[in-house]
C-alpha cells in the first residue's frame, strides 16, 4: 500500500489529461457497477501506480499509471476463458489481438490493455461480466 495517495493534479502531471479522462471514465465505470475495495500500490518496476478493484481477497481488475501511459489489466480463469471464446467474435478486432497475445500463468491468463481512449469500453464491460467470481453477490 502506498504511504501517500496520488493527488489528481499529479495523476494529470504522469498520465496528461486526456489519459487521466479516461483513467477516470474506468474508474467510474468500475465503480458504478462494482461494489469493491479499492487499493493503491507502487506499479512494480514497470508502473508507478497500481490501482486494485479487489473484494473478499479476488481482484476484479487493476488499473496502472506510467508515464503517458495507461494500463487496465483483467484476469481470466479457465471457466472465464471458456466465456471469453464463447463471445469473440462480438469483441473488437484489437480487443480479441490483445487477449490472443496475452500470456497465461497457471492462475490465469492475465491480459493488459493500454487505453487511449473510450473505444474498447463496450469490450471492457463484457469482459468484466465473465469474471465469475463477480456474480455470487458481489455485483452492486
Amino acid at each position: 500500500m502506498l504511504e501517500k495517495i496520488p493527488t489528481n493534479e499529479e495523476m494529470i502531471a504522469l498520465l496528461g489529461q486526456s489519459l487521466f479522462d479516461v483513467w477516470t471514465d474506468v474508474q467510474n465505470l468500475v465503480e458504478a457497477n462494482y461494489d469493491m475495495d479499492k487499493l493503491w500500490n507502487s506499479g512494480g518496476k514497470r508502473w508507478v501506480y497500481e490501482y486494485k478493484y479487489r473484494r473478499g481477497g479476488k481482484t476484479l481488475c487493476a488499473l496502472y499509471a506510467k508515464q503517458d501511459v495507461f494500463g487496465f489489466m483483467l484476469i481470466f480463469g479457465k471457466d472465464e476463458r471458456a466465456k471469453v471464446d464463447a463471445i469473440r467474435a462480438g469483441l473488437t478486432p484489437e480487443t480479441q489481438h490483445i487477449y490472443d497475445e496475452a500470456t497465461t500463468y497457471h492462475d490465469g491468463k492475465w491480459v493488459m490493455f493500454e487505453l487511449t481512449d473510450t473505444a474498447l469500453f463496450l469490450d471492457m464491460e463484457k469482459l468484466l461480466s465473465f469474471l465469475q467470481w463477480m456474480t455470487r453477490g458481489f455485483q452492486i
